[in-house]
């Protein structure tokens, strides 16, 4: 079993962030629709889900928009490569 170190947890901006609010910037798009924020004091990590709605980032999201990301860039790299011809 791995012991830990405690990590000092004060720190002025989780301070800032508890009484004004989180400031999230898109950090990486995922999907059309799935995006990856992270906030630009804190740097906590927050993702849409499937409401639209963000949601705090955990171990099984991350590895949920990893597969989403995946998928969609074959499938997008799959539909450029697709050319039609013209009928004559």
């Amino acid at each position: 079993m791995k012991k830990s170190t405690p990590t000092p947890t004060f720190s002025f901006s989780k301070i800032y962030c508890s009484l004004f609010g989180h400031d999230y910037v898109l950090s990486k798009d995922v999907t059309h629709h799935i995006k990856e924020y992270s906030c630009s004091h804190c740097n906590e990590q927050a993702t849409t889900n499937s409401r639209g709605r963000l949601e705090v980032m955990t171990p099984k999201l991350k590895e949920i928009n990893n597969a989403l990301a995946s998928v969609h860039a074959k499938k997008a790299k799959r539909k450029s490569e697709t050319t039609f011809q013209a009928a004559s």
